[in-house]
């Protein structure tokens, strides 16, 4: 990690171009220069925006995609959630062999699904019933799909290629063994809150005040952008929490509320899975490829 300058004003660089990506990530990082102003730059740094979020939301979005489509009976004889967990393998291989994704990123992404895996184990307990899945499957372990740890290595991926396709750079972001203890902390309280008190509020008021003035960077086509990084968290979780009640709607998972019909998702889980998109947010700091680029205050 590296510290700002005192103006915390760095010189604008071209950004590097990895040869060994693959040609659609390359033209989205190094568009065609243009000249354009006004409301033209606006739509065309709009679009572009729209293009790279898509991008990087890949791997999610089929996820997902299978997730609204595979029949609940299965596909020829296979339970569903052995289907999906066929197809999120063969997305995540077919990634690598495009070069969407390196091995860097792939391990990233594994401890992502490890650390989401335990949750599911333990949320679904029946001690903690949090919640449940209520189809058959051959890869239930613990009672637990073996796929619901790609959901969270979705998260993972996406915020992965953000940094990449967005070309991110942190600036006035707290000392990393602060943020590195409270993501500790919040993965606890997501355990512990069953036993003793939920701190988890307590927890996003340290964050406000650890965030408070860190700004992310971001470039939608050749021109840096900045936002409030708590922003970011917030409207992350906000399009996490979307998808939570697509997901619920089509019986993938149920909350004991949506036992006898539908219900939309509590909104206190947007905030949970902005909390979670932080946690995941700083597990990234610790790629290579992200170190260079967050200014510690």
């Amino acid at each position: 990690m590296s510290r700002p300058n005192s103006a915390i004003h760095l010189p604008e660089q071209k950004m590097a171009i990895d040869t060994n990506i693959n040609p659609l990530d390359q033209f989205l990082i190094a568009p065609p220069a243009v000249d354009v102003h006004g409301i033209q730059r606006f739509l065309l740094e709009f679009l572009w925006f729209g293009l790279k979020e898509a991008r990087a939301c890949l791997f999610a979005g089929l996820i997902f995609l299978a997730i609204f489509t595979v029949p609940r009976n299965g596909i020829w004889g296979i339970p569903r959630y052995d289907v999906l967990l066929l197809i999120a393998i063969t997305i995540q291989s077919l990634m690598m062999m495009l070069k969407l994704e390196n091995w860097a990123e792939l391990r990233a992404i594994c401890l992502f699904h490890i650390f989401g895996f335990i949750l599911e184990v333990f949320k679904t307990s029946a001690t903690i019933g949090s919640w449940h899945y209520p189809d058959a499957g051959w890869s239930k372990v613990f009672g637990v799909p073996l796929f619901s740890g790609f959901m969270y290595a979705a998260v993972g991926s996406y915020i992965i290629q953000c940094w990449r396709l967005q070309n991110l750079k942190i600036y006035f972001h707290p000392p990393l063994i602060l943020t590195v203890i409270l993501s500790g902390a919040l993965y606890v309280n997501f355990f512990t809150h069953h036993f003793i008190g939920d701190y988890r509020w307590y927890l996003a008021a340290i964050a406000l005040g650890l965030y408070i003035r860190t700004t992310v960077e971001f470039t939608p086509y050749d021109r840096p952008r900045r936002m409030p990084i708590l922003l970011a968290f917030t409207l992350i979780g906000f399009f996490i929490w979307l998808a939570e009640n697509i997901s619920t709607f089509f019986g993938i998972w149920q909350y004991p509320n949506q036992m006898g019909a539908w219900a939309t998702v509590h909104v206190g889980k947007w905030g949970a899975w902005s909390l979670l998109v932080m946690l995941s947010f700083t597990i990234t700091l610790f790629l290579k490829a992200t170190r260079n680029r967050v200014h510690i205050v």
